[in-house]
């Protein structure tokens, strides 16, 4: 069995590709296997992928599908894993060379069904423009059961972290939905008693221009559908008396997430759509314009640090004065 089985969905990403997958040939980790799943490429991708197949023929396992989307890439490369643990790399993205091991050695040093990495943004030009670090306020090992407040803090990534492949048993990516890891690795962080972190910035998440997270449509919808799937996995884990840790969660996810993506939606009837359904979630959870003023992240009130821009937004839109917020954006 591989330590680690690294899972990189690929699809019209020539220019990328040959970087990402440079940097996890060259993981310090020797017992790795990375799963290479071409989702449907209609560029050079796979002529890369198999190059890079041909020269590491002993860690790098190719395969070719109909193009399905992100998150059949993902769930084909699972199904196809043998790694004690399992991770995810995004083929525009790279990682540090020790990425890998590190994590990995986390994992059995603390006994951790899941590890967490920093990372940071990085332009095209490998300019890192944003350092995002994770659990800024916590030991390297951490036990689930007295510090649930992880629950609501960490942000929901899949590609900066390993999970125990059992984590996965019964459980995917769902398909044809966009921010499908905040649908899933909430779910999987509550099948986890002790998660381990690192603050090395191992990840580096390439912004591109055409990125996906650039288009702000209707599907900015499915982040409160993720919430109430989450809701559901929350109330039947062994966490469910934790009703403050979900509260949070809810609160950070459902309507901050949520608020970012909507400042970013032009077409104002879809707008009108998007942001009566937040108010109809607002609603259905009971969720105080209060407690979501004095929501805390990582022991500190969120709104209190972000930047002016961004606080003057979120008080306005949740004092109601949509009209205003819409001529200022």
């Amino acid at each position: 069995m591989k330590k680690v089985s690294v899972i990189v969905p690929v699809y019209n990403v020539e220019s990328y590709l040959e970087k990402c997958l440079n940097s996890l040939v060259n993981q310090t980790l020797a017992e790795i296997e990375i799963i290479v799943v071409n989702d449907g490429s209609e560029d050079n991708s796979k002529k890369i992928i198999d190059n890079f197949q041909q020269k590491y023929s002993l860690i790098i396992r190719s395969f070719s599908k109909e193009n399905g989307g992100l998150s059949d890439a993902r769930n084909f490369g699972l199904d196809k894993a043998t790694g004690e643990f399992v991770g995810f790399v995004d083929s525009d993205d790279y990682v540090s060379e020790t990425m890998f091991e590190e994590m990995y050695q986390l994992a059995k040093k603390h006994s951790a069904e899941m590890v967490i990495c920093n990372l940071q943004k990085v332009d095209e030009d490998g300019n890192v423009t944003q350092k995002l670090t994770q659990i800024p306020n916590m030991p390297e090992k951490i036990e689930l059961a007295n510090n649930l407040s992880v629950f609501s803090d960490i942000s929901y990534f899949a590609c900066n972290k390993i999970f125990k492949r059992e984590l996965f048993h019964n459980k995917y990516f769902k398909k044809g939905v966009h921010f499908e890891d905040i649908q899933l690795i909430p779910q999987l962080l509550l099948e986890c008693t002790i998660v381990a972190q690192t603050q090395n910035n191992h990840y580096q998440y390439l912004e591109r221009s055409n990125s996906i997270t650039k288009t702000h449509t209707e599907k900015g919808l499915d982040i409160l559908k993720a919430v109430e799937d989450v809701e559901v996995a929350f109330n039947i884990s062994k966490y469910a008396d934790q009703k403050a840790a979900l509260k949070n969660f809810q609160i950070l996810e459902g309507v901050y997430t949520f608020l970012a993506y909507l400042a970013f939606v032009k077409d104002d009837i879809t707008y009108r759509k998007m942001s009566g359904q937040l108010k109809k979630f607002i609603s259905e959870k009971q969720i105080s314009v209060s407690e979501i003023l004095m929501y805390k992240r990582f022991g500190r009130n969120y709104l209190l640090y972000l930047p002016l821009r961004k606080k003057i937004y979120y008080l306005l839109y949740l004092f109601g004065q949509e009209k205003l917020l819409r001529k200022l954006v």
